[in-house]
């Protein structure tokens, strides 16, 4: 029977066993997130079960590519699919259970999850960022004891798991009394015509202390303990979102605003209702053996709050053996931000949503000099640190997401338009092998293409149904098969192998056309049509990698390569070619211009790994 208190989960009874131990090192990871309404629902024939094994007793069949489309033959048909991207799609726990196989075979060790939660029942909030219930699964998704599934299969396979979570605000679980169903920020309280019932109307007695067993499945908030009203600003929604303090106290739309304490940071004094979400987040911890959480809009939250999250969530998760417990925090305002935050607040690492997944982008289309990406990582003279010391495992790296706020209202993934396919591989290598965290957004490696005015069109379902990718309808996508899927695979494994490119130092390389004449590439005009090289150094061992942001043809440029770990003559092997026909090529050092530098060839739009073999 589900806890209807927080006072009644027995969590001596859910520590009493032995928990799956934190990773050394989180920068040795490769995350992969998913929104998981449009992952999987199970019912997919066709693919590879966690054994390797062919499933055909699904209903779903896999994607052909004459099938692209398939859902918008006509303005009607075309509408309903539009429709239904804003809606429930099915994805559940099981069926992302049934693909870790799936995602172990791609080179995945980590799952960050979309929040799996209780939502309010009469929006369509299947993103999971609606919570009306902080600790029961929506059904929705499955049960609790799905989830818990999920993540002892997830173990088995050597994958940790992620949970989205949220502290800042609830679902939409009480109306005001007034005109407007989301009135603007008001610096006072406004009143409150009730807790919403099943649906959606205030209806339920705003107050702490009534019997509302009734209204336990889909009215009010839960566990009982948050239905005090002191839990919430009750300010009415964000106008302004850079302005204080409307972005601390107001309400998301109408997502309603949580109230976590006050004071300065090292005088905060948590709200009941904060210590309450920890408590609740620690269940989590304990019941299906979560080994870290990302943080939702830690921007709109007191840094003493998130402070003290932090603190009691480290503490805890060190008493169960996990001693590397991560959280991720969803930070804006810019890398100086971020890293005071982090600084402060004692969370382990930003979710780089900002500056990274536009430079990244547009670096490997070509429209940015190379410059303005890898200078993302040597900021020492803002934070006082080394260029590797702080960015190898304290920033979560991506180039495409499910909001894509840097896009406004022109959502995109990356291979929507502008050569996406051609430079999708880059795109995936380029975030594999340089500095922090990857992180994979679903449905990349399979080239999905996504566009639009809003937000669903980047969230396609890969199991088909409705709302699948490329315009299409009851056909899923879990496709080992596919040639992008393959050669991801195939980096991710060479990056799990040398840790020179998990963790390693990190170097853009000069260039030279003739061996005399370097420097950094460079746009010219609005495009940069160039190599572009970058070296991982760890103790003694450097590795070499390239892109070309040529789509044409090949290129060859003298590379610079460390001048004290490399001699003159020594040999260079080719470990990775996007043409496989190039693997096992060598190369041989030389002095150029008082450079050691190597004369490296990359295929037209492609991605090459070299080592020293000497």
């Amino acid at each position: 029977m589900l806890e209807k208190k927080l006072s009644d989960i027995d969590f001596n009874a859910l520590t009493s066993k032995t928990f799956f131990p934190s990773p050394a090192a989180w920068e040795d990871q490769v995350l992969y997130f998913m929104m998981l309404d449009r992952f999987s629902d199970a019912n997919e024939t066709g693919y590879l079960d966690n054994n390797g094994n062919e499933v055909t007793t699904g209903t779903t069949p896999l994607f052909q590519n004459s099938e692209a489309g398939n859902a918008i033959q006509t303005e009607t048909a075309a509408a309903a699919w539009r429709d239904a991207g804003g809606r429930w799609q099915g994805g559940n726990l099981q069926g992302l259970t049934s693909k870790i196989g799936y995602l172990k075979r791609l080179g995945v060790t980590a799952l960050w999850i979309s929040p799996v939660f209780k939502q309010v029942p009469f929006h369509e909030t299947y993103h999971g960022y609606g919570i009306q219930n902080f600790i029961n699964v929506d059904p929705r998704f499955g049960t609790r004891e799905d989830l818990k599934a999920l993540v002892e299969t997830a173990h088995q396979q050597g994958i940790y798991v992620i949970l989205d979570i949220i502290l800042n605000h609830s679902g939409d679980v009480f109306s005001y009394a007034t005109e407007e169903r989301i009135p603007p920020y008001d610096n006072s309280a406004r009143p409150i015509a009730g807790f919403n019932d099943a649906a959606g109307q205030p209806t339920i007695a705003f107050t702490q202390g009534q019997n509302l067993s009734s209204h336990f499945d889909n009215g009010a908030i839960w566990p009982e303990e948050f239905q005090e009203p002191a839990t919430f600003t009750k300010k009415g929604a964000i106008q302004n979102w850079d302005n204080y303090p409307d972005y601390l106290e107001g309400d998301f739309f109408d997502l309603k605003d949580i109230r976590l304490g006050e004071g300065p940071i090292d005088q905060y004094h948590p709200s009941l209702a904060l210590t309450y979400l920890a408590e609740a987040y620690k269940f989590w911890i304990a019941y299906a053996d979560i080994d870290g959480f990302r943080v939702d809009t830690v921007k709109h939250m007191d840094t003493g709050a998130t402070r003290y999250f932090t603190a009691v969530i480290h503490e805890f998760a060190q008493c169960l053996g996990k001693e590397n417990f991560y959280l991720i925090g969803e930070i804006t305002g810019g890398r100086q931000f971020a890293f005071n935050l982090m600084e402060e607040t004692g969370l382990n690492a930003a979710l780089g949503i900002n500056d990274i997944p536009g430079k990244m982008e547009y670096l490997v289309k070509g429209y940015v000099n190379p410059e303005e990406y890898f200078n993302l990582f040597r900021n020492s003279e803002l934070i006082g640190k080394g260029s590797h010391t702080w960015f190898k495992n304290k920033v979560v790296t991506l180039f495409d997401d499910h909001d894509q706020v840097r896009k406004g209202n022109n959502k995109a993934r990356f291979c929507a338009f502008e050569n996406g396919n051609q430079f999708i591989l880059n795109a995936a290598a380029l975030n594999a092998t340089t500095l922090g965290i990857p992180c994979l957004y679903y449905g990349t490696e399979q080239a999905f293409d996504g566009e639009g005015g809003n937000d669903r069109y980047i969230r396609e379902n890969m199991f088909g149904g409705e709302f699948g990718a490329f315009r299409s309808k009851d056909r899923h996508f879990f496709n080992e098969n596919n040639p992008l899927y393959q050669e991801i695979a195939k980096i991710l494994a060479i990056r799990k192998k040398k840790i020179e490119i998990r963790r390693g130092r990190q170097y853009l390389r000069e260039i030279s056309s003739n061996g005399i004449e370097f420097g950094l590439p460079k746009k010219s005009g609005n495009e940069l049509r160039s190599i572009i090289a970058w070296s991982r150094i760890f103790d003694n061992r450097e590795m070499l990698l390239a892109i070309s942001t040529n789509a044409i043809q090949e290129l060859q440029a003298w590379i610079t390569i460390d001048f004290d770990i490399n001699k003159e003559g020594d040999m260079w092997k080719r470990v990775y070619s996007s043409q496989p026909a190039q693997i096992g090529d060598t190369l041989v050092a030389a002095t150029r211009s008082n450079r050691r530098a190597v004369l490296l060839p990359v295929p037209a739009h492609g991605f090459v790994i070299y080592e020293r073999s000497t």
